[in-house]
């Protein structure tokens, strides 16, 4: 089998109402299609939102792969990733792993197996929980605290809410109004998106440590492993970060400095799925949890197939109006909180391409 095409198709769609996190606001929907052709007539999707950089740079690397085997992803994501030229960090490693992701699915497809049993079949459900919590406007405590209760009705076992973008007081009274709305048998997690210096958030979580938090997610910039450290050690709460860090390099040094009790490895950002496995393992050995970031159509596969995936991110219709109409097939969550991979080879993406087609933009 050989691959003879590379292509990339950019969607784009604007939210019902922006909403922001701790660090910025999002009016748009972006999604990308990194598609893998072969001489056999099977295809590989993988998942992107790079825009034209990341279309840049997968056409860029196509040549690269035109006649190559696409089972051969330990030789392939080298010849990508070659830092001096392409990669190390930033959108054009996420561009690898979006061809990354695409070589996996096609592993799939040939095996005849979902990539969650090809890469270790740990389970077929997983917890998760339900992220949310944004910022939006005219959204106040009243209509917080009924987007959670919604949340718990429709199945979530743990819900996450955004902190960060509101004077410390006005969050610590939208953890309590969220804790309160939820009860106390749901799980809740709090996440900055990087919002404060150390100091700000040793204050903010000795605060809300009484309201049971799970984990506080990326309470600092991403590269300020010292104020990670800092954190953890100043308060109950665990530290959860690694959404914006980038390939097996950069979780060893999170691991190495200590920033976090349970790391959130993105697929779209650290390099793919081959690059993503190597994350787990490192994790593994420093006996820490992982709990990836990002979208669940490819995380719910990394989560299920290995024995330290914690719990999965799940996005409902809250956040994107095309909710339930990107692919024919949509995840949902069990009566139990948790969610099933599609039991189909490969990732299992189906695009809705007549939803899908006014959005084209690339």
């Amino acid at each position: 089998m050989k691959i003879r095409a590379v292509e990339v198709e950019r969607y784009r769609w604007a939210r019902s109402v922006p909403i922001t996190d701790g660090n910025a606001t999002y009016t748009h929907v972006n999604l990308t299609f990194v598609k893998v052709h072969t001489d056999q007539g099977i295809t590989g999707i993988g998942l992107g939102a790079g825009g034209a950089i990341e279309q840049a740079t997968v056409e860029q690397l196509a040549p690269l792969l035109i006649g190559e085997d696409p089972i051969d992803v330990e030789r392939l994501w080298p010849k990508m990733w070659v830092p001096k030229l392409i990669g190390r960090r930033g959108l054009t490693t996420r561009a690898i792993g979006s061809i990354d992701m695409a070589l996996w699915d096609i592993r799939g497809k040939v095996s005849g197996l979902p990539l969650y049993k090809l890469l270790g079949g740990y389970r077929d459900r997983v917890p998760t929980y339900v992220a949310g919590g944004y910022y939006e406007p005219g959204k106040g405590l009243k209509e917080l605290a009924a987007e959670m209760e919604d949340s718990v009705r429709m199945g979530a076992r743990a819900v996450k809410m955004k902190v960060g973008a509101a004077p410390l007081a006005e969050d610590v009274e939208r953890v309590r109004v969220t804790r309160d709305a939820i009860g106390p048998d749901v799980t809740l997690m709090v996440d900055a998106n990087c919002a404060y210096k150390a100091y700000e958030a040793i204050r903010l979580a000795r605060r809300i440590e009484p309201y049971d938090i799970f984990w506080f997610e990326e309470p600092v910039m991403p590269d300020d492993y010292d104020g990670h450290r800092r954190v953890a050690q100043a308060t109950s709460i665990p530290v959860a970060t690694g959404e914006n860090e980038y390939t097996r390099y950069g979780f060893r040094d999170l691991i190495r400095n200590e920033c976090a009790a349970i790391l959130n490895p993105d697929v779209k950002v650290v390099g793919g799925v081959t690059e993503f496995m190597k994350v787990v393992a490192l994790a593994q050995a420093a006996d820490l949890h992982i709990a990836p970031h990002g979208s669940q159509d490819i995380h719910i596969h990394l989560t299920a197939a290995v024995a330290n995936g914690l719990i999965l991110e799940f996005y409902r219709d809250t956040i994107d109006p095309m909710w339930g109409r990107v692919y024919h097939n949509t995840l949902v969550l069990n009566d139990d909180g948790t969610v099933s991979p599609p039991n189909v080879p490969g990732i299992g993406l189906d695009p809705n391409y007549e939803a899908l087609a006014p959005h084209r933009v690339g």
